[in-house]
């Protein structure tokens, strides 16, 4: 009986409990509905729907003639909300879509993708990510085509999620200059520089969380539209930046250098038209271009004999010393406290002109001349260096630009040797850039500009920004002191330690550069060559300097090293800016006029002699037997037909031939034309005699 008992009372102590639990859990779920149900629809409503950003599409990057170096391309993943669509059209396009989609990415069988879909709808899912490959706009307008799909959003359940990647149609062209951006809004170059132009402004939009933690799109009045980014157009020329970028790179690999950057400049403008920086990549395969050692802090090194332009022109302003004076450079060693100064050549020039010691590069003639005549007053030097603008940043377009050194006489870095080694350009710091900021004021007749590669900001074809030149020093110098610079670099080339760059068709002035590495506070058996310049030197339109760092082997100096590449950009620019390169010879044009014939130059040798027989007109051949293809010359009053060898493998001279002639030799030749104006050819792109690349594009001008 007792058992009895105690089993019943268990029993209702049980039932007592159990009732209590199952009374509090009624309460709370009432109390949950009644009393707190506004708070937490509210908070569900804030966690399942939120306001997300949408980002602008970023603006484009263009080089000076249009060319896209920069765009955002849409991309796009492929989603289905399959609760959307009808039974009827679901039913009647289930299947032809999973064929479509198994024909697509080729990844599942058409089974597999109708599975998918039907298993999402039967269980509730409003999300679903068909493929994570992203495809592009033209594919995205096929798929919308397509069985379900075609019904849209709204009747379709399919989504189009747009995702954005920068695109680069010239590669790696440009790269390091271009730039990039991360997400964290770090980076370098112009996407860096002008992003606050071309990040545009985001947008917001109503999104839906839904299961596995995805957000959907859904559709609300209240959206905000992105503004999209602004367009950047820079002043690169994507021919110049191609052909001192092959250049370069060339050279490095022959010398098999640690890292060399060119930068070619608009003299009048100082509109950068290429900027390369290509250093040897960590594997050590090759060479990339990861750091702009023409602007960076990475780029400030001794410039070396460059900077010697500097200091003739604070001699020659200073009226210390003529051209024609005399300094003895003696057997190329000479003592200044401590130091022994060296010229390059053993056992020296001797007895030079001021003019030799800067074309001959003597570094014992250019310092003593500076001590001689600053060594008492340094700071007067130095008032050079503040006037020509050398010693501040440029304040170049681009964030990252170099600070450069200078020391301050009377400091604790000053000693008496540093004037001397100063002149010839150590224990100095530049860039590339500022260096060739001074060679183009020379070129420039003494007007320093601003070196820039952005000239304006655009929302589609409207300008909302416009970047002038700038003048930094309307003038650096005298004008007289200005034709002697002139003059100076003129002979570097014609006499100098740069005559390897002299040619017949258009002058070159410039100065090479050496200057020894300083390794761990020592001086060592490697050097930093360079060449600055411009051209043509009798009328300049580019300046430009090259810079190889740490060339292998034999003759590893400027002349021998970087003129060539300077020579060779030098070359394909004059070759294809029609403007320079007009090849008509007035001599032969103006013997023709005053002899009263009429102006034949070039073509075929049968038919000119058959018009000049129709027409009376003495001419005899001078060529080689069996050559049809001729130029003419004024001999008395007579015409001269001389043999021009199209035939051979190299870029014919088309010059004075009819448009017709010229494009049969070209185009045999494998070459692709482009032509301007009416007449005969009076200019071309390609220099005769030079290699023939196939499907090269050859420009002509007509008269």
């Amino acid at each position: 009986m007792n058992i009895k008992r105690s089993i019943v009372l268990r029993v209702r102590i049980a039932f007592i409990l159990v009732a209590i639990f199952a009374g509090l859990i009624f309460y709370r779920i009432t109390h949950l509905q009644f009393v707190e149900g506004e708070k937490w629809a509210a908070k569900s409503e804030n966690q399942n729907f939120q306001f997300r950003q949408v980002s602008a599409t970023r603006g484009n990057v263009y080089a000076a003639d249009g060319s896209l170096l920069a765009t955002s391309l849409p991309f796009y993943r492929v989603v289905l909300d399959p609760l959307i669509v009808k039974e009827e059209a679901f039913r009647a396009g289930i299947d032809s879509l999973s064929y479509l989609l198994s024909g697509y990415y080729k990844d599942k069988s058409a089974a597999s993708y109708k599975r998918i879909i039907k298993d999402a709808r039967v269980n509730g899912k409003r999300y679903v990510i068909l493929n994570r490959k992203q495809i592009g706009y033209q594919d995205m307008q096929k798929m919308a085509k397509w069985p379900i799909f075609r019904k849209g959003r709204a009747s379709g359940g399919v989504i189009f999620e747009k995702v954005e990647k920068r695109y680069r149609p010239f590669n790696n062209l440009a790269g390091r200059t271009v730039g990039f951006l991360n997400e964290d809004k770090l980076g370098v170059g112009i996407e860096y520089s002008f992003n606050e132009y071309l990040e545009g402004r985001n947008g917001n939009a109503l999104f839906q969380r839904i299961a596995g933690g995805t957000w959907k799109p859904v559709f609300d009045a209240t959206d905000i539209k992105p503004d999209d980014g602004l367009d950047i157009q820079t002043t690169l020329d994507v021919n110049i930046q191609d052909v001192a970028e092959t250049a370069l790179l060339r050279q490095l690999v022959n010398k098999d250098a640690e890292f060399g950057c060119v930068v070619v400049m608009e003299v009048a403008t100082g509109h950068i038209k290429g900027i390369i920086n290509l250093e040897r990549s960590k594997s050590g395969n090759g060479y990339n271009e990861s750091y702009n050692y023409a602007v960076g802090e990475q780029g400030l090194t001794e410039p070396g004999s460059t900077f010697k332009l500097l200091s003739m022109l604070a001699l020659l302003e200073e009226g210390k010393v003529g051209l024609k004076d005399s300094i003895d450079t003696g057997n190329g060693t000479y003592r200044f406290y401590d130091r022994n100064m060296n010229d390059a050549k053993n056992g020296g020039f001797g007895k030079i002109t001021v003019r030799e010691v800067f074309e001959k590069s003597s570094n014992v003639g250019i310092s003593r001349l500076v001590d001689q005549h600053f060594g008492h007053q340094p700071s007067k030097f130095l008032s050079y260096v503040e006037k020509a603008g050398l010693n501040k940043p440029i304040d170049f377009q681009l964030i990252g630009e170099g600070t450069p050194y200078f020391k301050k006489p009377g400091g604790k870095y000053w000693y008496g040797t540093t004037l001397p080694w100063m002149s010839i350009g150590y224990e100095v710091k530049m860039t590339p850039l500022q260096t060739l900021m001074l060679y183009n004021a020379v070129a420039n007749d003494g007007v320093m500009v601003k070196p820039m590669i952005v000239k304006a900001v655009a929302k589609g074809n409207q300008i909302t920004k416009k970047f002038q030149t700038e003048i930094v020093r309307k003038s650096i110098a005298s004008e007289k002191t200005i034709q002697q610079l002139q003059s100076l670099l003129e002979g570097v080339v014609t006499h100098g330690t740069a005559k390897n760059v002299l040619n017949d068709n258009y002058k070159i002035a410039g100065k090479t550069g050496t200057a020894q590495k300083l390794v761990n506070g020592r001086y060592v058996q490697r050097y930093y060559t360079s060449f600055a310049g411009y051209f043509p030197a009798d009328n300049p339109k580019y300046s430009a300097i090259v810079v190889i760092d740490s060339p292998k082997g034999f003759n590893v100096y400027g002349g021998d090293v970087s003129a060539p590449v300077f020579k060779e950009i030098a070359d394909r620019i004059y070759a294809q800016d029609l403007g320079l390169n007009t090849r008509i010879s007035p001599k032969n044009q103006l013997a023709q006029a005053n002899t009263g014939l009429p102006y034949i130059q070039a073509g075929k040798v049968d038919e000119l002699q058959l018009i000049c027989n129709q027409l009376g007109i003495s001419n005899h051949y001078k060529g080689e037997e069996g050559e049809s293809w001729v130029k003419s010359a004024v001999n008395n009053k007579s015409i001269e037909w001389k043999t021009n060898r199209v035939d051979s493998p190299m870029v014919p001279d088309v010059n004075g031939m009819s448009l017709r002639d010229a494009l049969y030799v070209l185009e045999n030749k494998g070459l692709r034309v482009v032509y301007q104006g009416k007449g005969r050819v009076k200019g071309q792109s390609m220099n005769p005699g030079s290699a023939i690349e196939q499907n090269s594009v050859i420009r002509l001008i007509l008269s």
